[in-house]
Parts: structure tokens; C-alpha cells; sequence
């Protein structure tokens, strides 16, 4: 076997663990930075070697399948996953992708957002009531956990119509999420009462999420912020930034630190402007999401395998902590070896 399809072997049987730990088991062993340098090595591999791509490779799809406690939904509109960059200069062939593919000369208009470290979830009304709650899954189906999603306060049961239509069908698109604070104050309890601590507020969020009993869920501070739309009857957009400013008319919650910005260059400049107050939010975060903003460029641009063209993560630099070891003890294994 050659050392390129060797390695391309073992990085997909790496990455569909991490996938089992983190979207089925919602525990992770690795960070997002490892998964991600993992991810873009075998990318950077297939993208050399496209003989050896498989249809089952982990860039051939998006995430893993539910587990079997809870029923599935199957989304109309796939939960696509985004590609992510890393540096400025990604960002700006990212800007440039996206004008070759539109073969326009002229700045596109994007909407920049916060990327929550949360749970994707997908919430259904029909005629204004909410009547199902998923969460992304594998991004085609994910599991069915209504009961607990009504128990979010932040989730509207039914939508506010004031002036503006209703939709006949609405699947909106949100990342649930437990606060800093909260997540403190659980954990606090958690080892008052001599139970294990949650890892970090996306695995409370996650853990919670997913209780079989919904009464225990109640019980955790899970929130919401809305940020897109699936499927829509009886209404439409015209825009990413229109639909973030209609939402909160029907009574979602979205997060107050959006932005439509009218180049690139104002994508970047948001982009340091939030990781400068990162530390001060009460949420997790862990980059910046940028999506063109016209709707009708975006079907234009369409998707490839598990992510849309219209679309972008931009993450921030892994958090960096200086450590001091206490102690070494030094054990010998069964070979003899230390």
C-alpha cells in the first residue's frame, strides 16, 4: 500500500471516531483545532490524490448518524456543515471563489455573525405553532427532540404576528447554546451534589439537549440564538440580512452582534472586532460565520459535498495557556519498558 493512501486511510478512520465521540457519544476527546488540522490534512491529501477519494470519506458527507433512543426527522433542506478558514489571506481567496464562480467584478455584500459553540438545531412551525424540533444529525436526519426544545424558553411556541404574515410553513435554524454563567453555576451544583462536571458548556448544552426525559432538561439554563431558514411556505426572503431582522419580529432570538457588511475587507475588520471583545461575551465562540447576503447569489453558488459556496467560518487562533507540571511518575509497561 502506498504511504499517501495509507495515511488518507488512517485519517478517515481517526476523523469518523472523532465524528462517533463528538455528534453521536457528545463527548469529545480532541479539541475543534485538532479535529480541524486533521480534517484539512486529509482534504489537502484527496485534493492531491483525487483517485483515492471514496464516496464514504468524511469529505464526502456531513457528520454522523443519530443515535436510535430518539425518532428521526429527515430535514427538506440538508443541514450543511461550512468550510473553514484560518488566516486573512483564506478569507480573501474565499471573497474571490466566490466572484469567479458569479463572474462578477464588483464587492459582494456579506453578512457576518458570531459562531456559537453550540448545538445546531432545526425548529418547525406550521400555521405559526412550533411542531417539531430536530437537531442537525448527520445533516440529512437528525433526531426528533420536540419535548425538550419546548422546555427552551427562548423558543417561541407560537409565532408573534403583529403585522407580519405568518408563514404557512417556517423551519428555522438555530444554535442552542448554555451561557458562561449558567454553565458555571451547574457545574458548581453538579459538585455540590457529588455528580461529574460537564467538560465545557457545549457538552452541558449537548448533554441536555438530549435527555430522554424532558423534565430533566427543564432543569439546565439552555438558550437560543436563531440564525437561518430551511424549507419556507407562504413567504420569502430576499436576504440573509433581511431574514435576521424578520425573526425577531416572530420572536426568535438573534444575536445582537450581526453585521451586514459590503466587502470583504469589512468582514476582516468585524472579524478582529470580535475576537477583541471575545472574552467578555457570555457565550461561547469560537470564530466568525460570513454569508453572502442576496439569497439569489447564494442558490447561484449552490453547495459542494458537505458545505455551501455561500458560506464560511472563519475561526479564531486556538487559545494558547501556559501549564506547569506538578509531578512525574514514571510506570513501567508489561514489556519492561518505561
Amino acid at each position: 500500500m502506498s504511504e499517501p493512501k495509507k495515511r488518507i486511510e488512517e485519517l478517515r478512520e481517526l476523523i469518523n471516531y472523532h465524528n462517533y465521540r463528538y455528534y453521536v457519544l457528545d463527548s469529545p476527546e480532541i479539541s475543534d483545532e485538532e479535529y480541524d488540522r486533521l480534517f484539512r490534512e486529509l482534504e489537502e491529501l484527496e485534493k492531491k490524490y483525487p483517485h483515492l477519494i471514496t464516496p464514504d470519506s468524511p469529505t464526502q458527507r456531513v457528520g454522523a448518524p443519530p443515535l436510535e433512543e430518539f425518532s428521526t426527522v429527515v430535514h427538506n433542506v440538508p443541514m450543511l456543515s461550512l468550510g473553514n478558514a484560518f488566516t486573512e489571506e483564506e478569507v480573501v481567496e474565499f471573497d474571490r471563489r466566490v466572484k469567479r464562480f458569479l463572474k462578477s467584478e464588483g464587492e459582494i455584500t456579506y453578512v457576518a455573525e458570531p459562531k456559537l459553540d453550540g448545538v445546531a438545531v432545526e425548529l418547525v412551525y406550521l400555521d405559526g405553532v412550533f411542531t417539531v424540533g430536530a437537531t442537525r444529525g448527520d445533516g440529512i436526519t437528525g433526531e426528533d427532540v420536540t419535548q425538550n426544545l419546548k422546555t427552551i424558553k427562548s423558543i417561541p411556541l407560537k409565532l408573534i404576528s403583529r403585522n407580519l404574515k405568518i408563514p404557512s410553513r417556517l423551519e428555522v435554524r438555530g444554535e442552542v447554546y448554555i451561557s458562561v454563567k449558567a454553565f458555571q453555576e451547574l457545574n458548581r451544583q453538579k459538585e455540590e451534589k457529588g455528580e461529574q462536571k460537564f467538560a465545557n458548556p457545549r457538552n452541558a448544552a449537548a448533554g441536555s439537549l438530549r435527555q430522554l426525559d424532558s423534565s430533566i432538561t427543564a432543569q439546565r439554563p439552555l438558550d437560543i440564538f436563531c440564525y437561518g431558514v430551511g424549507l419556507v411556505e407562504g413567504y420569502s426572503f430576499v436576504s440573509q440580512w433581511e431574514l435576521l431582522n424578520t425573526l425577531p419580529q416572530w420572536g426568535f432570538k438573534v444575536n445582537s452582534h450581526i453585521q451586514l457588511c459590503k466587502n470583504i475587507k469589512e468582514v476582516i475588520d468585524y472579524y478582529h472586532s470580535i475576537e477583541k471583545i471575545r472574552e467578555t461575551l457570555d457565550y461561547e465562540i469560537d470564530g466568525v460565520v460570513i454569508k453572502v447576503n442576496d439569497f439569489s447569489l447564494q442558490e447561484k453558488l449552490g453547495a459542494i459535498s458537505r458545505s455551501p459556496r455561500w458560506a464560511l467560518a472563519y475561526k479564531f487562533s486556538p487559545r494558547q495557556a501556559t501549564t506547569k507540571i506538578i509531578q512525574i511518575i514514571p510506570q513501567v509497561g508489561r514489556t519492561g519498558a518505561i
